[in-house]
């Protein structure tokens, strides 16, 4: 075996352009199953393109990603339409998205949010992804909240809800893109601590966030992104002890800002 057949998640040689604008260069890193791995960076650095790469909500001009045996070669395209399909589909199944504004169907109750992903997607009994899905709601503490409609809720409890719905469909990896941006700042606490608990339980997880000091306490690997590119990588002590300079910039700014 070599070291890359112990990494959970692969990504080499990651490439994106919005027009003009360069905004993925050359990103690689490697996660094994149980970490969490922290993107950081000021606005504009690539780290959201990067997480939305890696179940392809944004389509990378070049590179590979991969999560467990699933993966999609971007240099070399299927010459079949359906056979990148088929790729991207199973690199998509091995992940959850919890996005910033937790995109809940609004028409649907909390459990008809957290079942319409395994039963529509996954196939899976009613009854089944019913019980599982009570589990999550007890496990995010929103017990006895199943038959409220998202609008009856907090914004702290809709991204909860947001949170449970991804782990929903027993993903291999959860992604989180600044989970608490869109949060009032007493409704941060809450969020924070439920993905706390997913980190502790061994959940494997990327996330896009500016919690300092959360990220301090759950990151097992942090990627600072500057222009493109990871300029810093390394344990928590890239929050504590930065080596680059850009960095050091970085995390100045985002402390003073708190």
């Amino acid at each position: 075996m070599n070291d890359s057949d112990a990494h959970l998640i692969e990504v080499e040689g990651l490439r994106k352009s919005f027009g003009d604008t360069e905004v993925l260069k050359d990103v690689g890193f490697a996660a094994d199953a149980g970490t969490c791995t922290v993107l950081l960076g000021p606005s504009g650095s690539g780290k959201t393109t990067v997480l939305r790469s890696l179940n392809v909500l944004e389509t990378p001009d070049g590179g590979l990603v991969r999560i467990g045996a699933a993966s999609v070669d971007f240099d070399n395209p299927s010459p079949l339409k359906s056979a990148r399909r088929t790729e991207v589909a199973a690199l998509r199944a091995r992940s959850g998205m919890v996005f910033q504004a937790h995109h809940l169907f609004p028409h649907k109750t909390v459990i008809g949010n957290l079942v319409e992903g395994p039963i529509q997607v996954q196939g899976r009994d009613r009854a089944e992804a019913e019980a599982d899905a009570r589990v999550l709601l007890e496990q995010v503490g929103l017990a006895g909240r199943e038959t409220a409609y998202p609008a009856e809720l907090s914004g702290g409890q809709q991204q909860r809800v947001g949170i449970a719905r991804a782990l929903a469909l027993k993903p291999d990896v959860v992604l989180l893109d600044e989970p608490t941006s869109a949060l009032d700042p007493e409704l941060v606490g809450e969020v924070l601590a439920v993905i706390r608990d997913l980190s502790e339980q061994g959940w494997t997880m990327v996330i896009v966030t500016h919690e300092v000091r959360f990220a301090q306490d759950v990151a097992d690997q942090v990627l600072f992104l500057h222009d493109g590119v990871v300029a810093e990588r390394g344990g928590a002590e890239v929050l504590t002890d930065p080596r680059e300079e850009r960095t050091q910039q970085f995390l100045r700014r985002v402390l003073e800002a708190r």
